[in-house]
């Protein structure tokens, strides 16, 4: 699976405003409404279904990097964006640093293996320490779109 297939390039946030964890999930979920990927009316479920997840461990797997996500039924197809914020935002991280990488995804409940997929793929290319290097210095969303395009074509060492 490869970020094209789930990322909606219209919903990346390259300069996150957000100071906590919940108004970073406000504000990601909300680029997905404004994007069209997900349903207006249904933007408070998601955020409370995300916000649920975080509860059981926090989704900030350290390094500067979060990937908070939920299954939800509201959606028919795997959804995501990116964010990136340049300060960084406390996000009860495993290695307690702030987070300035943020992949949100929401899939629908009867699709795990796309969910795991998006999730695997997410977790495989933040472990190369350049793509994530270039993702901290991205400035538009064009940048992080086209860094995701070449992670794609497999110009990361991962």
């Amino acid at each position: 699976m490869k970020f094209a297939d789930f990322v909606c390039a219209e919903s990346i946030q390259a300069q996150i405003a957000a100071e906590t964890k919940e108004e970073v999930i406000l504000e990601l979920v909300g680029a997905l409404v404004d994007s069209g990927s997900v349903k207006s009316d249904e933007r408070e479920s998601i955020v409370k279904a995300i916000m649920k997840r975080e509860e059981l461990g926090s989704t900030g797997i350290g390094r500067g990097i979060a990937v908070p996500h939920t299954k939800h039924p509201s959606v028919d197809r795997l959804v995501a964006t990116v964010g990136v914020s340049a300060s960084g935002v406390e996000f009860n991280s495993l290695d307690d640093a702030k987070v300035q990488i943020f992949f949100l995804l929401v899939s629908p409940p009867d699709r795990p293996g796309d969910h795991l997929r998006a999730l695997e793929n997410v977790a495989r290319q933040l472990r190369d320490s350049t793509f994530c290097r270039f993702l901290k210095q991205s400035t538009t969303p064009e940048d992080i779109w086209q860094l995701l395009d070449e992670a794609d074509s497999g110009q990361f060492g991962s």
